[in-house]
């Protein structure tokens, strides 16, 4: 009896010895997966897995064009960051054959706008590679400047494109504050340090956008090979249908995105695509609708926009 309880109490040992080890070493594993995974979600992480053969890179500019936040819900949309990382890579690969843009956006802020057509232009300096522009629903001001890297551009039948231009943009409050009785006090190291928008000013920002917009229509004319004269007559800010772009000089083609794909699989002779995909879109889209859950309080969005008023620091986007 004393020989069984003994041995019984042996194994019970060695089973609660074993379980708490591999409990231990099951929780380190997780918690190693977690941390990946967070750091993937807060970096904006994907992983660079092209096919072993011949392939066309497809390199989405989709949505807002903008710096990429590094929070837990900022991945979504446009990732300026990871497409920069992205065309190194391609650069590196010399399986790549080209690449293809799928471009789906409003536009954006001047300085991710023209850096994505700088890394562009860098990538067919360094390869010799050509890039193509395949437009969607909208590949307008910032987008369409990105899209003046591609040596052709085919849009689909119902796109918008256009709006070249460039839009500073801000509030006035002076109204709001006297009624609220609040009085905006600045002391500054200048005249011009704090945004009142007088005349003096309003020339100072005019000088600013009219030199983007310059770089602008200089960026158009070189894609298009059109004068800068021809680029101005069609710069006045309005957007274009394709068929109006395709008339104008914007685009090339009017095609589907299916027939753009089979278009330059025939003049690279290379039928395989590569996308590079994000493994973070189920936990980007789960905080994006935590996030939209949570709704801003009127004095939350009076607030910011005072604060980005207040604080003289404008954004500038192609529009």
């Amino acid at each position: 009896m004393k020989t069984k309880q003994t041995i019984g109490l042996v194994v019970a040992v060695i089973l609660f010895i074993v379980t708490g080890v591999a409990s231990v070493m099951t929780n380190t594993v997780s918690d190693r997966i977690f941390d990946r995974a967070t750091e993937k979600i807060l970096n904006g992480d994907v992983e660079f897995v092209p096919p072993a053969g011949e392939y066309i890179a497809i390199v989405d500019i989709v949505g807002t064009i903008q710096a990429q936040s590094d929070d837990l819900y900022g991945t979504e949309g446009y990732r300026h960051s990871t497409n920069l990382n992205y065309i190194d890579s391609l650069i590196d690969d010399s399986n790549n054959e080209g690449i293809l843009l799928y471009v789906d956006s409003p536009g954006g802020t001047v300085y991710e706008s023209q850096e994505m057509y700088d890394k562009l232009m860098g990538y067919k300096k360094e390869t010799g590679r050509p890039v193509y522009a395949y437009m969607a629903h909208t590949g307008a001001s910032g987008a369409y400047m990105i899209s003046m890297a591609a040596d052709t551009i085919y849009a689909n039948q119902n796109t918008v494109t256009g709006s070249i231009g460039v839009i500073m943009s801000g509030y006035d409050l002076s109204g709001l504050y006297k009624k609220l009785g609040i009085k905006n006090i600045a002391i500054t190291s200048g005249a011009n340090k704090a945004a009142t928008f007088n005349d003096e000013q309003m020339k100072i920002y005019q000088s600013q956008v009219d030199e983007y917009f310059s770089e602008f229509v200089k960026i158009v004319a070189d894609g298009r090979n059109m004068t800068e004269k021809e680029v101005r007559k069609l710069a006045d800010g309005r957007t274009y249908t394709a068929k109006q772009a395709a008339q104008n000089g914007l685009i090339d083609k009017i095609a589907s995105y299916e027939e753009a794909k089979e278009m330059v699989s025939n003049t690279l002779g290379v039928d395989q695509y590569y996308r590079l995909d994000s493994a973070t879109d189920f936990w980007t889209a789960l905080f994006a609708k935590v996030e939209n859950l949570l709704p801003k309080s009127d004095s939350q969005v009076l607030k910011e926009t005072a604060e980005e008023f207040e604080s003289g620091v404008f954004m500038y986007y192609v529009q």
